[in-house]
């Protein structure tokens, strides 16, 4: 009986402790909570000095804050007039599409009337970007950590540095790690010591960052006076060597990124330029609609974008075949009314489907308006990949790339492995035979323009996510689009493909010494001499047809 006794009491003592435990977390959830709603009272309604405290409230509250602290500083937290709630806002050209600060629940769109904008000291953004800084770097996202270093690095505060100092001791991620050690050199750099100075530099001439970059060039850079800016020779000449090995690296990604940019613009034209391949290797036709046939698929991906307007990335991938399906059936149509009754006549179909092009381009302006229409680009497409701070590759153009490739493959496959192709291929070396051996020539050439004409049209769906969409947009590829053709080899698709990207890339790298428009004079002169050496183009096209 009395270790029964001795076991209820036990029971007793326990339940009497986790109750109060349990009164007194329940308390400090209160009171932590009591605390986040005064901070964000005075938020709303205090002095500069009560709103300077509740950003430092909020950020003892932790990570959770931060999407609160962020919109502040980026000028999106907002008053709503009707319920004096705090929201985050996002611009939307005609109000603000709003949510609550705390729960993040959408609460629609609002006009710009409605809201009360909460202003800041540039005091309380310094004090802000630093707090900001310092609840990212215990974030699990290294980008998110490597923006934190970068943002307090520029903070010419002992407590940031301190902060920064404790974090590189537990950080895993090389790259954050390396750029809390670059704030350091930096540091260094206006060290007193000047061994501790040389030392600094000479780590940072290993290191792409355009901080460094800038900071050398200062320290080799003469005053108003004409007195260097530093006095030291040896720090001096020491920032010389730094800076050539720097620069050397800086001319290298300088390099690849004109490649890129080359590559990315020979994809534009090879995109613009293979449909018109097939046309005129196979047909004889010099079709001037079909840049207005580019121009229908700009102008499919921003009709699709005006039904969807929620949901931009499946719009995008709607807008492929529809543009197709669209250019293909308005190409088979002008192939059927005009182009059939005029084959043989190169120079009768050049007049022709000049007209034609003006009639496209006038029906679109008395549809949409001759204003330009901006389409917008998926948030996969948008940005870029920031490799370092001497080279960044742009989204949307390494998938333009990617993307034509994949319709140059595709089309390849078409044209190997399908009866069309056989029958497409067959015609473009000699059609009397084809004919001859049953091969339906008018339908060929019918399905052949069509398969061009749908091809320019993807190709403008590529060309609305880097331009706008206009009445003229094809009649700044046309004669970009010849060229390539004739450069490559007519009819032939790997030499278009070749031609397309050696003129992009030759465009690229003569654009800093020439400018845009001498770029292209001097890319027609060579492909000029060029064709009086090899009038068929880089691959020539075989057959009967070829040599006839």
């Amino acid at each position: 009986m009395k270790a029964k006794s001795i076991k209820g009491y036990c029971r007793l003592a326990a339940c009497l402790m986790l109750v109060f435990s349990l009164a007194i977390h329940g308390d400090q959830d209160v009171s932590k909570q009591q605390l986040l709603l005064n901070a964000l009272t005075n938020l709303k309604q205090g002095s500069m000095a009560e709103r300077e405290q509740a950003i430092i409230q909020l950020a003892d509250n932790g990570s959770s804050s931060l999407t609160i602290l962020q919109a502040l500083l980026d000028g999106q937290l907002f008053i709503l007039k009707s319920d004096d709630s705090l929201v985050i806002g996002a611009d939307n050209n005609q109000g603000y599409d709003i949510r609550d600060a705390i729960t993040g629940t959408a609460k629609g769109a609002v006009e710009r009337t409605d809201v009360g904008k909460i202003n800041l000291t540039n005091k309380l953004r310094a004090s802000l970007r630093k707090i900001i800084g310092q609840l990212q770097l215990s974030s699990d996202d290294p980008a998110i950590r490597l923006a934190a270093v970068k943002a307090m690095g520029n903070e010419e505060d002992e407590s940031a540095l301190a902060i920064l100092k404790a974090r590189e001791g537990v950080e895993k991620d090389e790259t954050v790690k390396q750029a809390i050690k670059v704030v350091f050199l930096l540091k260094d750099m206006n060290s007193g010591d000047k061994a501790l100075r040389i030392n600094a530099i000479d780590a940072l001439k290993e290191v792409n960052s355009l901080d460094v970059v800038n900071r050398l060039n200062a320290m080799v850079e003469k005053d108003e006076a004409g007195n260097f800016v530093e006095s030291d020779i040896d720090i001096r000449n020491t920032a010389k060597a730094a800076l050539i090995n720097i620069n050397t690296r800086l001319q290298l990604y300088s390099s690849i990124e004109t490649v890129f940019f080359g590559l990315s613009l020979g994809a534009v034209l090879v995109l613009a330029a293979i449909g018109l391949a097939i046309t005129f290797g196979v047909m004889g036709v010099i079709n001037m609609a079909h840049g207005e046939l580019m121009m229908l698929g700009a102008y499919t991906t921003y009709v699709m974008q005006q039904l969807m307007p929620n949901n931009l990335a499946f719009s995008v991938l709607l807008s492929i075949p529809a543009a197709f399906v669209i250019s293909a059936l308005v190409g088979i149509a002008i192939e059927r009314g005009i182009i059939r009754f005029l084959y043989g006549r190169p120079l009768e179909t050049l007049l022709a489907t000049f007209g034609v092009s003006l009639i496209l381009q006038q029906s679109v302006r008395s549809i949409f308006s001759p204003l330009n229409r901006s389409v917008a680009t998926p948030e996969w497409m948008s940005g870029s990949w920031q490799v370092n701070d001497f080279l960044s590759l742009t989204w949307n153009r390494f998938y333009i790339l990617v993307f034509c490739l994949i319709v140059f493959v595709l089309l390849l496959q078409i044209l190997k492995r399908t009866s069309l192709g056989l029958e497409v291929r067959a015609v473009a070396q000699n059609r009397n035979m084809a004919k001859a051996m049953g091969i339906p020539t008018s339908r060929v050439d019918a399905m052949t323009f069509g398969l061009g004409s749908g091809i320019a049209g993807v190709a403008g769906v590529a060309l609305s996510q880097i331009t706008n969409v206009g009445p003229n947009l094809g009649q700044a590829y046309i004669v970009d689009s010849f060229m390539v053709v004739v450069f490559g080899g007519v009819g032939n698709l790997w030499g278009t493909l070749v031609a397309g990207f050696v003129l992009g890339i030759a465009n690229k790298f003569l654009e800093p010494f020439a400018g845009a428009v001498l770029a292209k004079i001097l890319v027609l002169i060579f492909i000029i001499l060029f064709i009086q050496k090899r009038p068929r183009g880089l691959f020539p096209q075989k057959g009967r047809a070829a040599d006839s």
